[in-house]
């Protein structure tokens, strides 16, 4: 009796995923509720749990398909596994009598061992580190449990092949390539469904909205004085590090609090005006950008918006960002500075109206009280849709973020 694996519902408006990766593979024994499959959707990757123990049967679906919702894409057979293999299909045998080795569906991810057991399925982290450093999970030992490989295995292995070393692993496979006479290749690469979907949200926010960028300066002495004075402190009681986002999301929230149009949106022909503030933070993931949300920024102290950002941060690095936390927002902060980016205008992430971009800190000489100064300054940009947004409530809304970083204690008194 077999039991079938179908596309789970993936959240709202989402109806069709791609299939990423197969984290199972036809005879494998299967544990219930054990990850199976990966699949990428608009926003976020969504593991596939197995509804039942037993054997992996046939796969329905290959990695690069589209499937719908509640789509069949695998069988789960009664077993304990272990055994031989399901014969392939009749296209797969034929590859493999003219290759004189077995298939791999999953680009190597699963390979075997040398003792020709499966290898122990690659959790995200080790996915995405193994093919950042082109090694081959085939020729490493794991040090985890039960012999499964972890990050710090792969990034030993890749420290020593760099070395020139006696490296563990084997050389990662060549990338699919075209050229020319002249030995210059060019890889060509399908776009992720993330990646295609941030190509089309960006170019329609170009299309639709009446995009505008204002700038301004601003001195973070105060900030980096009161961060230097009081980060021990904050550190030992919150168990969190206080950066300058803490700063910056309070400061944007007494901005949109007093110019309510940069935290509205347009839709259809009415204006929707939000009395709470949601701020979507700008993370970098491997697979490209993703905008989780910190909820009600404007109720929320330092310590609780400082340690949602780093938790945003630890999940879209690893992978595991839900649909709910980037579900969302009416306002962004984009921190280019963290990558040293001096000035930018950043495009807003519909369907909100405004985006802050925060830029890298460096010493500029400033007029202060009729003396040059060297302080420490921050380009800082906002970019609003004009159809909504008035220059003047741009620039005003600018201007109380500059106020409220160069004077933090207008963050206290709500000024």
């Amino acid at each position: 009796m077999s039991t079938e694996v179908k596309v789970p519902t993936l959240g709202e408006s989402i109806n069709e995923a791609t299939v990423g990766e197969w984290l199972k593979q036809p005879g494998d024994r299967v544990e219930a509720d054990e990850p199976i499959c990966s699949l990428e959707t608009d926003k976020v990757a969504i593991d596939v749990n197995a509804p039942a123990a037993g054997v992996m049967g046939e796969l329905m679906a290959e990695v690069g398909d589209n499937v719908e919702v509640g789509a069949l894409i695998a069988t789960i057979e009664e077993g304990s596994g272990g055994g031989a293999k399901p014969a392939p299909k009749p296209a797969q045998a034929n590859d493999e009598e003219k290759q004189g080795a077995p298939a791999k569906q999953d680009g190597g991810d699963n390979a075997q061992g040398g003792d020709g057991a499966d290898a122990a399925v690659l959790s995200p982290a080790v996915r995405r580190a193994v093919l950042e450093h082109g090694i081959d999970p085939a020729g490493i030992k794991g040090s985890g449990k039960d012999g499964r490989l972890t990050k710090e295995d792969v990034l030993a292995a890749a420290k020593a092949r760099d070395a020139g070393g006696a490296s563990t692993s084997a050389p990662a496979p060549a990338p699919s390539a075209t050229g020319d006479a002249g030995g210059r290749n060019v890889e060509r690469v399908k776009m992720t469904r993330l990646r295609q979907t941030i190509a089309k949200r960006l170019k329609s926010a170009q299309d639709t909205a009446a995009l505008l960028t204002t700038f301004n300066d601003v001195d973070m002495t105060a900030v980096i004085e009161a961060r230097t004075r009081y980060k021990d402190l904050f550190a030992k009681k919150h168990d969190i590090r206080l950066g300058f986002m803490g700063f910056f999301a309070k400061a944007a929230c007494l901005a949109l609090k007093d110019v309510p149009s940069v935290n509205a949106q347009i839709e259809g022909n009415e204006i929707l005006y939000h009395d709470y503030v949601d701020i979507s933070v700008a993370v970098s993931a491997p697979n490209g950008l993703v905008v989780p949300v910190v909820r009600d920024a404007d109720k929320k102290g330092f310590a609780r918006i400082e340690q949602d950002i780093a938790d945003f941060g630890k999940k879209a690095k690893d992978g595991t960002l839900t649909m709910e936390e980037m579900k969302g927002g009416t306002f962004t902060i984009s921190n280019g500075g963290v990558f040293g980016s001096l000035m930018s205008t950043p495009i807003i992430n519909p369907p909100q109206s405004a985006v802050l971009g925060l830029h890298r800190i460096e010493d500029r000489p400033v007029a202060i009280d009729g003396k040059v100064e060297i302080r420490p300054m921050m380009y800082i940009a906002l970019s609003y849709d004009h159809r909504l947004i008035d220059g003047r409530e741009a620039v005003t809304a600018l201007k109380i973020i500059k106020d409220a970083i160069e004077d933090p204690t207008r963050l206290l008194i709500d000024l």
